[in-house]
């Protein structure tokens, strides 16, 4: 249970993100800067703590040994996950930004056989939960369809899925070619660091196309780098990798991300007075809930089973 709680603490501070994100966008600021001044001011920030340690040239040597790699999967993992999640709060509130990306739950499930080298068996009981979380997911959505054009419906919900696959594909193969040699915090600054050319040309086309960001997304935009960018990424990060060896545990630690909904739900309620969501949407964020309660049971009862059969032998 102890990943699970950690998870649910992640997505507490993940939730900033659509919050923060949702309330810059209607006061006019461009996602570009939303989205890239976030990793550019965790870089200082990841590094001053790894290198106050003194575990800064591990990270270095690891991104010297493999560049490739780490360049494409952080471009995945950071880039390609939070580019879109961005650009999506341009046509819907936060928490239904929060809730269609709960796709990452059955897509880190699926993508089981295509990224793991020896346990490739999809956990078939998690998928099913999973199902429940994505049945409330499209309940929220209906709300949305009848409030927006069709091609505002269109460009939330394709940037989301492609957030929602990069999210867990990314992390997940860092998590293979780190494996363990590097600790979460030194693990998330080499991501940041390896994603740089992303933001970097991210920026160059925001340079020229909009506005530079006002003072207010600038500080925005630092409070989402250290809630969302530093302290929730490492916390998840910190829970994957203490179940990165169990199929059925990493998947019931990725959907505890489905709190992030109730959380921005809540702080757009309180701090930028967005509307409650209609019954069936409501109903929608009942079955995200469940499906958290029954993958954590799952998790636990997989605890427990082991615990008896090592005591058995």
């Amino acid at each position: 249970m102890r990943p699970i709680l950690i998870g649910l603490l992640a997505a507490l501070f993940f939730s900033f993100t659509f919050i923060l994100n949702r309330s810059m966008e209607l006061a006019g600021g461009s996602w570009v800067w939303s989205a890239s001044l976030r990793f550019f001011f965790m870089l200082p920030i990841l590094a001053f703590f790894v290198g106050f340690r003194r575990n800064l040239l591990p990270v270095l040597q690891h991104i010297k040994s493999y560049p490739i790699p780490w360049i494409i999967w952080s471009t995945v993992g950071f880039g390609l996950f939070y580019a879109p999640l961005t650009y999506a709060t341009i046509y819907a509130p936060g928490w239904l930004v929060a809730s269609t990306f709960q796709l990452n739950i059955v897509a880190g499930s699926l993508l089981v056989p295509l990224i793991n080298k020896t346990n490739r068996t999809i956990p078939i009981q998690s998928v099913v939960i999973s199902l429940i979380i994505v049945t409330g997911v499209a309940l929220t959505q209906i709300e949305h369809a009848h409030a927006v054009p069709l091609k505002g419906l269109v460009l939330t919900i394709i940037p989301l899925i492609v957030s929602s696959i990069a999210y867990p594909l990314g992390n997940r193969k860092m998590m293979q070619l780190v494996d363990g040699a590097l600790n979460p915090v030194q693990r998330t600054l080499g991501m940041t660091i390896a994603s740089l050319p992303f933001w970097i040309i991210l920026a160059i086309y925001g340079a020229f196309t909009y506005d530079a960001p006002s003072q207010s997304q600038v500080a925005q935009t630092f409070i989402v780098a250290i809630t969302s960018g530093v302290i929730a990424t490492i916390l998840f990060f910190f829970a994957t990798d203490m179940v990165r060896q169990d199929n059925h545990k990493l998947a019931g630690v990725e959907a505890t991300s489905s709190a992030e909904i109730i959380f921005a739900l809540v702080g757009e309620i309180i701090f930028i007075g967005a509307v409650f969501p209609s019954f069936i949407s409501s109903i929608g964020i009942v079955l995200v809930i469940a499906g958290i309660v029954l993958h954590s049971i799952i998790a636990s009862m997989i605890d427990r089973r082991k615990l008896t059969q090592q005591r058995i032998s």
